[in-house]
């Protein structure tokens, strides 16, 4: 998103203007990050290591950190589609094929029985370790702090991105932001009949940071 224009709408407070309202004038717009990436899931992980490896700091937005690089459903690396992905990560100095090769408990090739243009490695983790090991990873690395709570909207200042505000209020500044929310925007869980919002099972959807996209995209976000 860097330098992008948002509407001066309420999720996307235009300081320049003095849109900001008053509860949050009062709040510092410190710390400040060159990049800040929301969302630590695989996405914001590669994210906030590539933007460290450059030599920025990193401001890496999260609901928990001990639900960093969670694998809720299928603890899993590679299969036909996202082995491919796997391989450009790993080529490009990422995280995810190191995480796996030091966490995991079981490695096939799938597809064996068919042509070789679809056999695909693929490798079942063990979940908390691998959780452990990127986290631990992320820590050690230079330049990338913590940054918990839930994001609630994007700050902009003369059509650039200058910060992102938190559902408790506080705020943080930026040159740039990556958002890599996942299943957390306006996520919605279907068990059977019932509907319900959660960004995964017993953990809540983003709400603010849906509304605010929809309003810069004009379109449903989610």
């Amino acid at each position: 998103m860097r330098g992008r224009a948002l509407s001066p709408a309420l999720d996307a407070y235009d300081l320049s203007h003095g849109r900001c309202p008053a509860d949050h004038q009062a709040l510092s717009l410190k710390p400040f990050f060159d990049v800040i990436v929301v969302g630590a899931g695989h996405a914001g992980c590669e994210a906030a290591w590539a933007v460290a490896r450059l030599g920025l700091s990193v401001g890496l937005c999260t609901l928990s950190r001990e639900t960093v690089a969670h694998m809720p459903c299928n603890p899993a690396i590679g299969g036909t589609a996202k082995g491919h992905l796997v391989r450009e990560i790993d080529a490009l100095g990422g995280l995810m094929g190191q995480a796996i090769d030091a966490t995991g408990i079981q490695f096939k090739v799938l597809n064996r029985s068919r042509g070789p243009a679809v056999w695909s490695p693929r490798a079942q983790a063990d979940k908390k370790a691998y959780r452990n090991w990127m986290r631990t990873t992320l820590e050690t690395q230079a330049g990338i702090e913590w940054v918990i709570g839930a994001a609630a909207a994007v700050l902009v200042e003369g059509g650039r991105v200058i910060g992102l505000r938190l559902e408790d209020g506080r705020v943080v500044r930026c040159r740039a932001l990556v958002v890599t929310t996942g299943t957390f925007l306006n996520g919605l869980i279907h068990i059977g009949p019932e509907q319900r919002a959660a960004g995964r099972l017993d953990e809540p959807a983003v709400r603010e940071l849906s509304a605010s996209h929809q309003r810069f995209l004009d379109e449903p976000a989610g």
